[in-house]
């Protein structure tokens, strides 16, 4: 993995063989991906060198999987499709990466060059549909490039806000054998993590940031996901003790400091315990690796204009597109903490003491808010309150466990009342592009990157049908997570938005299942719940399942009025051309 030493010879290699080689070097993770005749021999250098690879039923979940795999690890996600139907199955899961700075190499295959756009099986222009999708897409037109294009897509992946690349293999260069020059076959161990290569911020904007935060009283950090992608969890909570800050984040940036931390404000945006109004009152905002999109800023209409804001983002072009900001830093988000945390050092005790008020209202905040969730937290009602779910989940969960949110409804509940125990990405939520159907690719994932640690996913009924086949391969490939299911027999966001603004319901109900039954068809450890008090017990129970995956179904509220996480929607009149749930 090292540069490479000239030694004056070459190997006759595949250009698939030659892809593998590269991955190799690379130490690669778990791929997942459906062969193609264009592909097979990439697939046969895997096969000899024993590398971990799993045939998925669909190319988008694979994908989601190597997603979630890339965020656990901080590794790039490596993946594969066939030609046509293969790559055209990988757009969602493609747009989630690149959009939330996950970085995946994605190989398709692709028609043999001679013959192109002459009615060849299964061809289309999926260049051209998946190039908005990813970071850049790379076409290997030349065998001989291709550990040089493979360094490349590595390199583009995962340097400044990572994302997701294409590489295009046509058949013939994947079949073709070629003479490789030893020495090229290498790859720089910088690019195999992520982020790769780190920039800091400008010396003197730092200087102006610092000596705002110092004159500030009420300060707060706001922080998003790329706290997590850049690492920077152990300098973000340094750097908010050392100056008595307290932290909120968004649904991606949960875990940025442990949720039950002293300093810890929860979930700010559109659901929020106890952030919403800190924001209101504070005299300095630090907005660290948040893109400030249409959640987190309550559809652009929770930030004013008087509060001085600072905001820490590596991809410049973020920087004011939602959200003016006073004293922008352009940077790595770890290495920008630590600089903040460096200019500010002579300052750090006189500040913990001039603040020590406002972190004590941080925990009279937060225990009030606790008080007003009590009847949902703790309800007996039956069918389960989503609530009390997630505070059993908060009960059950050892501190080294991950829990995985799917898109739209699991996400906004987990996210506001679920409870992170140590800093670290040990919440994953697909907010790069909310898509349901992420729970239980994203819990495969991640319980292979995390093979001795409990994982558990909550996913929708309606998330669960789009990938039920993959409970197939979650057992194949042995992967002992927890799938909690929520089951209201309805698309209940959707549900839910419908009944607080027409009262009548379309297209949004679903028929009644019993998912634990379909879990255990499929070999699979099965539980159902409808019994509040039954909840902790199933959850032990499935946790300590680990020779199979587990599904709990859990049979929760078919209120329609009850549905969202907020304290009480029975009331709740959403108006035509408004989103504020």
């Amino acid at each position: 993995m090292n540069a490479p030493v000239p030694i004056n010879s070459s190997v006759t290699l595949t250009g698939g063989e030659a892809i593998v080689e590269i991955l190799e070097r690379a130490d690669v993770g778990p791929m997942f991906g459906m062969g193609g005749f264009q592909l097979l021999p990439y697939y046969d250098a895997v096969r000899r060198k024993n590398l971990a690879h799993h045939l998925i039923n669909d190319e988008r979940v694979g994908c989601f999987a190597t997603d979630a795999w890339a965020r656990m690890t901080g590794k790039p996600g490596v993946c594969d499709a066939t030609l046509g139907p293969g790559a055209t199955n990988l757009v969602t899961a493609l747009v989630e990466s690149t959009n939330a700075g996950i970085p995946q190499i994605v190989f398709v295959g692709d028609t043999h060059r001679d013959y192109s756009w002459r009615n060849m099986t299964q061809e289309a222009r999926q260049l051209d549909i998946l190039r908005p999708a990813v970071k850049d897409v790379i076409r290997i037109e030349s065998a001989r490039r291709v550990p040089e294009l493979v360094r490349r897509a590595y390199a583009v992946a995962t340097s400044g806000r990572p994302g997701a690349v294409v590489v295009d293999v046509p058949e013939d260069v994947a079949h073709g054998t070629f003479d490789f020059d030893a020495d090229d076959l290498w790859i720089d161990p910088r690019t195999t993590r992520y982020p790769a290569y780190r920039s800091r911020p400008d010396g003197t904007a730092i200087e102006e940031a610092a000596a705002l935060i110092a004159g500030a009283e009420r300060p707060l950090i706001l922080a998003g996901g790329g706290v997590h992608i850049s690492d920077a969890t152990a300098a973000l909570l340094a750097f908010a003790e050392a100056h008595a800050i307290p932290v909120a984040h968004t649904l991606s940036g949960k875990g940025a400091i442990p949720c039950t931390h002293e300093l810890s404000a929860g979930l700010f945006g559109r659901f929020a315990r106890i952030a919403n109004e800190l924001i209101e009152a504070s005299d300095c905002l630090i907005v660290v690796g948040c893109k400030l999109g249409e959640i987190a800023t309550k559809r652009f209409q929770l930030f004013n204009d008087r509060t001085p804001l600072i905001h820490l983002e590596v991809t410049a072009e973020e920087i004011g597109r939602t959200t003016h900001a006073d004293h922008p830093l352009v940077g790595d988000a770890r290495l920008g903490l630590e600089d903040l945390a460096a200019a500010l050092h002579g300052d750090a005790a006189a500040a913990r003491a001039k603040r020590a008020g406002y972190v004590m209202e941080i925990g009279r905040r937060m225990a009030k808010w606790r008080d007003g969730a009590h009847e949902r937290l703790h309800s007996s009602e039956s069918p389960i309150n989503m609530g009390r779910m997630l505070n059993e989940l908060n009960e059950v969960m050892p501190a080294d466990s991950v829990l995985i949110a799917d898109g739209g409804f699991a996400a906004h509940w987990a996210g506001l009342f679920y409870d992170t125990k140590k800093a670290g990405r040990s919440f994953l939520a697909d907010r790069g592009f909310a898509s349901i159907g992420y729970g239980l690719p994203g819990a495969m994932g991640a319980q292979l990157a995390v093979p001795d640690q409990p994982v558990v996913a909550i996913t929708g009924d309606g998330g669960f049908n789009m990938v039920i086949g993959e409970l197939e391969t979650a057992r194949r490939v042995g992967t002992p997570f927890t799938l909690l299911i929520v089951n209201n027999a309805a698309s209940g966001y959707i549900k839910s938005l419908q009944h607080a603004m027409y009262g009548g319901y379309q297209s949004s109900d679903l028929i009644e299942m019993d998912y634990a039954v379909l879990a255990r068809d499929f070999g699979c450890h099965g539980i159902r719940v409808d019994d509040p008090d039954a909840l902790a017990p199933a959850l032990r129970e499935a946790i300590e399942e680990r020779s199979r995956p587990s599904v709990i179904d859990v049979v929760v509220t078919r209120d329609p009025a009850k549905m969202l996480p907020a304290a009480d929607s029975r009331t709740l009149k959403v108006t035509k051309g408004d989103r504020p749930v």
